[in-house]
């Protein structure tokens, strides 16, 4: 229990060391360690100069473990992924070279923008948590995320990620701008660590692996009542059935979330509890992480674009249908 409680407070002085660093993205800060925590990976959309980017590296510099950041372009090749074999002439043989997905935490920067073949090549290391190069196939590490990044201004010369890919992530989380409080502070951060290299340092005190597999296992041992495993099933069945609950809501959904969506709500929803200093999750854990697990899950049919209608919109009247418990 007292290795529990120390992985705990370890990630709550991580979280509170990275809030220091990034200002006014306290949501997504949260999802980070929700999905790191829960064993997942993140989507991250929003404009340019959110600190998309710099969320994960600092939250990586306090994380045992190594972090490689890969900028998704139209040229970019499996291989640049997963790695190659090279050929050595000194006995003529071919010695495996591992590529950017076997470190700990990979920044997927502007993911849209590579090709088919590479997001495949992704997609397994997501689900399997291995890649195969050639006859051969590669673990790849127990600690594993992969934070994917997608610009919503600019669609010129991108690939939507298929249905099966976006599947694969834990949440989708939007991005937006900071208040003008938060903006301000942002300026005095800036220039404070433009005088000081010293405030470039680590965020926190670095969190073993070992503690952070322990605090997934807290996670996993946090109280969900057998009602709110109803409540998250009815969820996910309204997005399948929405008929049930109004003629206009099944007008809006022409495919469900899947049952991933069910576990990824579950283990966020326990996740989030913990992060809380809870052992028990409530019914605004699971209201609150909903949009995030499922905005990328449901498909919208063409009446309900017609109508204006976004995934946020119909998961926020899905809520307001099902009862809560």
């Amino acid at each position: 229990m007292r290795g529990c409680y120390l992985s705990q407070q370890e990630i709550l002085n991580l979280k509170s060391a990275v809030s220091a660093r990034i200002v006014g993205q306290e949501g997504l800060i949260e999802r980070l360690l929700v999905a790191i925590l829960a064993d997942g990976h993140l989507l991250v959309e929003g404009a340019p100069g959110l600190a998309k980017t710099r969320a994960i590296k600092v939250l990586g510099e306090g994380i045992e473990g190594s972090f490689h950041r890969v900028q998704f372009t139209p040229d970019l090749l499996p291989a640049d992924l997963t790695g190659t074999e090279i050929y050595r002439p000194q006995d003529g043989s071919f010695k495996f070279q591992r590529g950017p997905l076997f470190h700990n935490l990979i920044l997927a920067d502007e993911i849209n923008r590579a090709p088919a073949k590479v997001q495949s090549a992704l997609l397994e290391a997501m689900a399997e948590r291995q890649i195969t190069v050639g006859s051969e196939t590669y673990l790849l590490p127990e600690i594993f995320l992969v934070m994917a990044t997608q610009n919503p201004l600019e669609q010129e010369g991108t690939y939507p990620l298929p249905e099966a890919q976006l599947d694969r992530f834990l949440m989708h989380v939007r991005v937006g701008y900071p208040g003008a409080a938060d903006e301000k502070t942002i300026l005095e951060l800036t220039r404070a660590e433009a005088r000081s290299q010293s405030r470039r340092q680590s965020a926190a005190a670095v969190i073993s692996q070992q503690n952070l597999l322990e605090a997934r296992d807290a996670v996993l041992d946090i109280h969900l009542d057998d009602s709110l495993e109803d409540y998250i099933v009815e969820i996910i069945m309204a997005t399948r059935s929405a008929g049930r609950y109004g003629e206009e809501l099944a007008g809006w959904i022409q495919h469900g979330a899947s049952p991933r969506a069910t576990m990824a709500l579950d283990r966020c929803a326990r996740a989030y509890a913990w992060l809380n200093n809870r052992d028990y999750v409530v019914p605004e854990d699971i209201q609150l992480l909903a949009p995030d697990v499922l905005r990328h899950r449901i498909i919208l049919s063409f009446a309900a674009e017609a109508e204006g209608k976004t995934a946020d919109s119909c998961i926020e009247a899905v809520l307001d249908q099902v009862a809560v418990p």
